[in-house]
């Protein structure tokens, strides 16, 4: 399926014959404009603007959402403040993980935010567990879609196109108005860069996104992208996070939550919480240079097998080329800066993210406070 911006019409205002199109999680959208480097340095330096309509937008109602979205979901819902997110997992009885996602109290309703490659299977999910539940579930992707604005220069971007940012934490909301419409701008999860993002109507986001290139914003495909989720080591859920991972395994403590009380595959949760750490973590692997690493190769520590690949990417950094790998690692053999052996090539183990961009003074305000 074409994102709500890839079906506006061609080009998206490129102006080199480099603009592809591809799938990106479970979506068609812009592979890339120019040189993927070259987009993914408008990060270190400026402002990239790029389509986020490979996310899912489901939206849930009823009063009783809030209790029975907390006991599904492995963070704490109950206790949400109203324009707030939080990051979770959706699991099975198991205690494997069947998803991830955001949910967001947009106060008469939760907004559910996960790819496209995961709709459906969180839809049916969803369904089969509302039984007695006063719980209506609305898809809203057909009518809502998002632009992604990240880089030192955002906050600028935004401003000249009329969309004012006042001070946020990450994962807050904050409800405005573009060209006389409703809008929503939420500031993302720090990934070595400032990010936002804006929730827009569908039929508005070519607009929008013609607006903020006019401003100054460069337009980034999907390949840059993944340049900046592997260097800040962010795992993707179909490809790093798999359905036979265990929650504490993929170490996004920020899913968890061991004070809400039950949710779907709790029990295997705090079972392992109670019993010690998992045998194995997900961590980085850095190598200088630019290698072949690929998904699947295997970690190698002395001469035992200790992990794998998962994803990996090549990029200059800091003005020095280098490869960065996802993985998973025995914990004995991921200390950080321990030397382990992928495809025969020499890394380090490296705990990510990356620093992707200098701290601008607002983020390193923003890091104080929270503190």
């Amino acid at each position: 399926m074409n994102t709500a911006l890839q079906a506006s019409g061609a080009g998206l205002g490129a102006k080199l014959n480099q603009y592809t199109t591809g799938e990106y999680r479970g979506a068609t959208t812009a592979a890339r404009f120019s040189d993927p480097q070259a987009e993914f340095d408008e990060f270190r330096t400026g402002c990239g603007v790029y389509d986020l309509g490979y996310r899912a937008k489901i939206q849930l109602t009823g009063s009783d959402r809030v209790r029975w979205l907390n006991g599904m979901v492995t963070n704490n819902i109950r206790d949400l403040a109203a324009a707030h997110g939080v990051y979770a997992f959706l699991l099975n009885p198991q205690g494997h993980i069947l998803g991830d996602l955001y949910a967001y109290n947009r106060g008469d309703s939760i907004l559910i935010d996960t790819d496209q490659s995961q709709r459906e299977k969180i839809l049916a999910t969803f369904d089969h567990y509302i039984i007695m539940d006063d719980v209506e579930v609305a898809d809203l992707s057909g009518k809502m879609t998002a632009i992604g604005v990240a880089g030192p220069r955002s906050r600028e971007a935004m401003a000249a196109t009329g969309i004012k940012v006042g001070y946020l934490e990450p994962l807050q909301l904050q409800a405005t108005t573009w060209s006389g419409g409703e809008c929503c701008l939420v500031r993302a999860e720090d990934e070595g860069v400032p990010r936002f993002e804006i929730w827009i109507d569908s039929g508005n986001v070519r607009p929008l996104w013609d607006a903020l290139i006019g401003a100054g914003a460069t337009h980034i495909g999907s390949e840059a992208l993944e340049l900046l989720r592997i260097a800040s080591g962010i795992p993707q859920y179909g490809v790093d996070i798999r359905e036979r991972d265990l929650p504490q395994e993929t170490e996004q403590a920020r899913a968890l939550n061991f004070n809400k009380g039950c949710y779907i595959g709790q029990e295997i949760v705090e079972r392992i919480r109670s019993r010690g750490a998992v045998h194995r973590k997900f961590t980085g692997f850095v190598a200088e240079g630019k290698v072949q690493f690929a998904a699947d190769m295997r970690i190698v520590s002395g001469e035992k097998e200790v992990g794998e690949v998962t994803s990996a990417a090549s990029l200059t950094l800091g003005g020095a080329e280098k490869t960065i790998a996802l993985g998973y690692i025995r914990r004995e053999a991921g200390v950080p800066g321990s030397e382990v052996s992928i495809a025969g090539i020499n890394a380090i183990v490296a705990p990510l993210p990356a620093e992707v961009a200098p701290r601008r003074q607002e983020d390193q305000l923003l890091e104080h406070r929270r503190a």
